[in-house]
This record gives C-alpha cells, sequence and structure tokens, in this order.
C-alpha cells in the first residue's frame, strides 16, 4: 500500500498562533530565571528571561493589525489569556497530585520549578493583559492616523508605552512593600523598572526587521 500526497503543510497564519503561543506561555514558565546584562563594579543589572520574547509578542501584535486587522489580533490576545489562566490552574492541580514513589524525590524540585507564588503569577498576568491591549489600541490608533505609513514607527511607539505598563505593573504587583514608605517604594522600584523598560525598548528596536519580513510573509498566501 503507497502513501500518496503525504506532506507536511503548515499554514503561515497557524504558525503565527503557534509562535504565539509559545511566547506566552514560555515567558510565563521559565520567566523565574534572571541573567546579567550588566555587571560592572558599580552597576549590576539582572533580567529575566522572558526579556528574549516578550518584545515578539508585541511585534507578532503589529503584524496581525497590520495584515489581518484589529479584531484578529483581539481574538488572539484574549485567547491567549486563557491559555495562561489555564496554565496557572493545571499548575495548581499537577502539584497538588501526590507523586508516585518514582517520582517523589524530584517532587521538591517539580514544585520549586512550577509553584510560583501566587503574588507574581497574578503580577504577571495583570501586566500583560494590560500591557498587550494597550499595545493594540496604540497601534491601531496609530495606523489610522498615520495610513498605514511608517511601520516602524508604529511598530516602535506601541510596543515602547506598552512594554512600560507591562514592567511597571508587573514590578509594582509583584514587590510593592506595604510596610515600607511611599518615597522608599518609589526609589526601589523605579530603580527596578526604567532599565528594565529601556532594555526591553532595544530589544524592540532590534526586532523592527522582523515586522516587516512579518507583514510581508503573511501576505503572501502560498503555504510555509
Amino acid at each position: 500500500m503507497k502513501l500518496k500526497n503525504l506532506s507536511l503543510e503548515i499554514t503561515k497564519m497557524d504558525f503565527v498562533i503557534a509562535l504565539y503561543t509559545f511566547c506566552i506561555l514560555v515567558s510565563n514558565m521559565m520567566g523565574a530565571k534572571t541573567f546579567s546584562v550588566v555587571q560592572t563594579p558599580v552597576v549590576h543589572f539582572t533580567a529575566s528571561v522572558s526579556l528574549l520574547l516578550m518584545p515578539l509578542i508585541f511585534t507578532i501584535n503589529d503584524v496581525i493589525i497590520e495584515v489581518f486587522g484589529v479584531k484578529r489580533a483581539r481574538s488572539l490576545y484574549r485567547s491567549s489569556l486563557i491559555m495562561i489562566i489555564l496554565l496557572s490552574l493545571f499548575s495548581v492541580v499537577a502539584i497538588a497530585i501526590p507523586p508516585s514513589a518514582r517520582f517523589a524525590k524530584m517532587e521538591p524540585s517539580y514544585e520549586l520549578i512550577f509553584g510560583q507564588s501566587l503574588r507574581i503569577s497574578l503580577a504577571s498576568l495583570v501586566a500583560f493583559a494590560l500591557s498587550d491591549l494597550i499595545d493594540i489600541l496604540i497601534f491601531e490608533r496609530l495606523r489610522k492616523q498615520m495610513r498605514k505609513k511608517a511601520l516602524w514607527f508604529r511598530n516602535n511607539v506601541s510596543n515602547f508605552i506598552s512594554q512600560f505598563f507591562d514592567t511597571s505593573v508587573f514590578y509594582i504587583l509583584a514587590f510593592y512593600a506595604v510596610d515600607t514608605s511611599i518615597s522608599h517604594n518609589v526609589t526601589f522600584l523605579f530603580g527596578l523598572i526604567i532599565p528594565y523598560w529601556l532594555l526591553k525598548c532595544s530589544m524592540s528596536v532590534i526586532e523592527t526587521p522582523l515586522v516587516y519580513l512579518g507583514v510581508k510573509w503573511l501576505k503572501n498566501d502560498e503555504k510555509v
């Protein structure tokens, strides 16, 4: 028996949705790890590994709006929120299930990796929900006002603003100390927020060519 026309086809939009979901879930699952960005005797600045993926998420938003319109981008945004909630809920269920005898020794490590604090998880969820929505709204507004011109400008402006909200909301919700004065909290938090936001902006600028490539690629009706 011969198998005819056996081919592996991936539609472009399916691939983009899968990549978007990958970035969202991996950022939440693996974002707790930090690495050194600047390390000198005076300055030591670290960032989450999610820094490598978050600008790509907003880039995909802009590409989809440019090609398919804001309704499609909002649909993807809402679907991703549901995925994050399901991931959080399943993590709770998976940790609560008693391990088998064979897995018992690895259970503490499993809980350490996937059992992030509720406050950190909620801060991440709220920050993403707000910033991603802001990115979509700003990009679409600029798109209408500028009549689809200067894609590089629209992409970076929407990214810069949305990334500022993402960084600020996350750090404030995750690390604001209620037993410390407001002035101390402001000094401490913005000492983290501003450098990290500027680093995200730099990543957005670096990834600008991906927006043009993504738009051109998706507008081609051929399959991958």
